[in-house]
């Protein structure tokens, strides 16, 4: 891959002399949806596919960017002196806004770059391809002007990208399990204050399945904002009887004592899901460590189950991977990840079961939705490094 993304390097921004080659990967989550920016816990964990870069200093202060997934588009040109969300720049919104955001933190970039991507990862598959190129840009930002930032720093730089330069009201899981990811484990992470473990992932005689509805979504323009507010709204509710700072803090009991308190049908489900999928992620972790898969695998079901009904995200796609896997054999739990409408499911399947999945679940979804879903075989990988 490095030879291949190098050579391409050259061919558009004239050699390579000077060229430093990155990676960053794409995340997925176990359990522990729409959780993230309730003050709860999530369970992500990094992957080996994601996004790679080759970025070289530039003299001047020019930005000129080049994707392999875009290259219809060819090289799109941008300045550290005009860095703003503009629609026509696409995709080098990401990049550009990770730069806005190190400027805002008082890092001052001195030089631009010449930046070429080539991303893995499917795109809008709701496996975090943003997320991966926030992360790549500020590890690329810190390797080249040798910024003091930590990996922690790159995902929090990252998520405020997000919020405040794409406009995407995203928590913190995405970034943090790329930036953090550890091979063959997975971050058990309280987002309401960042404290996380990690979590050795034995699936001995399974692997993780990811199927790829092939339904494009935005987060951006998606009801994932609407979402966020309907908890906001739930949590001022709640709080008005109950002193928590947020929907995380309340255990199932607590909620059902105070749940009258939110005056909405549809705001009570939403915070429902929030605070009994919290409380099903801290039982999955457990269960792990028990070496209960068989109970991870429960929990994973219920939570596809509460996200299609209680938080109403999983659509048609979705649920008809989900229901299929439901049916086959071999299959210890299988859900939605991501934001929903549409992107991927996430299975835990039994090695010698994976090829009949495949071709069970990709017959069915074919017959219901009318095309064909991909699905990738994955394993846990590290976090960002140089190539």
């Amino acid at each position: 891959m490095k030879e291949k993304i190098l050579q391409k390097f050259g061919e558009v921004f004239g050699g390579d002399t000077g060229a430093s080659v990155y990676f960053a990967p794409g995340r997925v989550n176990l359990i522990g949806e729409h959780t993230d920016y309730n003050g709860g816990h999530v369970f992500p964990c990094a992957l080996t596919i994601g996004t790679y870069g080759v970025a070289r200093q530039r003299a001047d202060r020019k930005l000129r960017f080049f994707s392999m997934n875009f290259d219809h588009l060819g090289v799109l040109e941008g300045s550290l002196d005009e860095l703003k969300p503009d629609k026509a720049a696409g995709w080098t919104n990401y990049p550009k806004g990770v730069m806005w955001a190190f400027e805002e933190r008082g890092f001052e970039i001195p030089y631009g770059m010449d930046l070429l991507l080539y991303g893995n990862i499917p795109n809008g598959s709701g496996l975090s391809s943003s997320a991966s190129v926030e992360v790549l840009t500020g590890f690329i930002l810190r390797d080249m002007f040798g910024f003091s930032v930590t990996n922690q720093d790159l995902a929090l730089i990252g998520q405020y990208s997000e919020n405040r330069f794409n406009g995407v009201n995203c928590g913190i899981m995405d970034q943090f399990a790329i930036a953090m990811g550890k091979e063959n484990h997975a971050i058990f992470l309280d987002t309401a204050d960042l404290k996380f473990e990690y979590a050795p992932i034995r699936l001995e005689g399974a692997k993780i399945v990811i199927a790829c509805s092939n339904k494009k979504r935005g987060l951006g323009d998606s009801k994932y904002n609407e979402r966020r507010s309907e908890c906001e709204t739930a949590l001022a509710e709640l709080q008005e009887v109950v002193g928590i700072n947020s929907l995380g803090d309340l255990t199932e009991e607590q909620f059902e004592q105070y749940k009258s308190a939110i005056k909405d049908d549809v705001r009570r489900k939403r915070a429902k899901h929030a605070v009994y999928e919290n409380q099903r992620t801290v039982k999955a972790v457990e269960a792990l460590k028990a070496a209960d898969i068989a109970q991870f695998g429960r929990l994973m079901n219920d939570s596809h189950i509460s996200l299609r009904d209680d938080y109403e995200v999983t659509g048609a796609e979705l649920d008809a991977l989900v229901e299929a896997a439901w049916e086959v054999d071999g299959v210890i739990g299988s859900r939605m990840t991501g934001a929903g409408f549409g992107g991927c499911t996430v299975s835990i399947v039994k090695t010698d079961a994976i090829d009949g999945f495949i071709e069970k679940v990709g017959a069915e979804y074919l017959k219901k939705i009318g095309y064909a879903a991909d699905f990738y075989v994955v394993e846990i990988g590290d976090g960002p490094r140089v190539i």
